[in-house]
């Protein structure tokens, strides 16, 4: 199976002082911690090895998962300075191979990891794979424009209302390592980072494919109190 990047680096500030003292993907839901829910479905999936890029309080994660039963691999993103920084430090890791890519605060079911993973094998042109969830609208997100599987645009979050798409970015991607010259390219965003969005962006403008996938089954975007709060009265 090809391995897998997570991205665990950033604080959470939407979750206010929860993460005053832990890391956002290391807040409890039923008992456990959500990374090790997101490692657990991996496993589940098929997935043998897996890169976790850590950032703010790391040794919290690093501590926690030592000898966990996955083979795990931590990388420290020194300046926490955006999502595209952070998946450029899994190049050495994945290689030459496709790889699935996910948020440590994005749940979904063992299911969707390997149909994302199919999603771009099963299409040689395609150079990656999106994973979406139909919202009433992606303004709070990335909304994805597609016709016949393949997309044409990504925009992050666009202003409310201003969408003519139902489909939102679910924060899992399957990449072939074309993405690392891409991801090395970006520009510093208006918010001060370099985001993953850009290099995606930049895939289709250059004329490179892309495929959506529509994740099935239970998804959850944990980015707020009440996020965690309804992850843990639901599996």
């Amino acid at each position: 199976m090809p391995k897998a990047v997570v991205l665990a680096a950033g604080r959470g500030t939407r979750m206010q002082s929860l993460t005053e003292q832990i890391p956002k993907p290391m807040l409890p839901v039923r008992g456990k911690p959500i990374l090790e829910h997101l490692l657990d479905r991996l496993r589940e999936a098929g997935i043998t090895s897996a890169l976790i890029v850590t950032g703010y309080r790391a040794e919290a994660i690093e501590t926690h998962f030592r000898g966990y039963p996955l083979s795990l691999e931590f990388r420290r993103q020194t300046v926490v300075d955006g999502t595209g920084s952070a998946a450029l430090l899994g190049e050495q890791f994945v290689g030459d191979e496709p790889f699935l890519l996910t948020f440590g605060d994005v749940l979904a079911e063992a299911a969707a990891y390997r149909g994302m993973l199919a999603a771009l094998t099963d299409y040689p042109e395609a150079e990656m794979a999106i994973g979406v969830k139909w919202v009433e609208d992606p303004w709070q997100g990335a909304a994805v424009y597609a016709a016949d599987g393949w997309v044409s645009r990504i925009i992050e979050k666009p202003p409310q209302g201003s969408s003519t798409t139902h489909w939102n970015s679910a924060g899992l991607f399957a990449f072939r390592r074309s993405v690392f010259d891409e991801l090395r390219r970006v520009p510093i965003s208006p918010r001060g980072e370099y985001e993953l969005t850009t290099a995606e962006v930049q895939i289709l403008a250059r004329g490179g494919r892309v495929r959506l996938y529509e994740v099935q089954g239970t998804w959850r975007d944990i980015g707020r109190p009440e996020d965690l709060d309804a992850a843990s009265r639901t599996p």
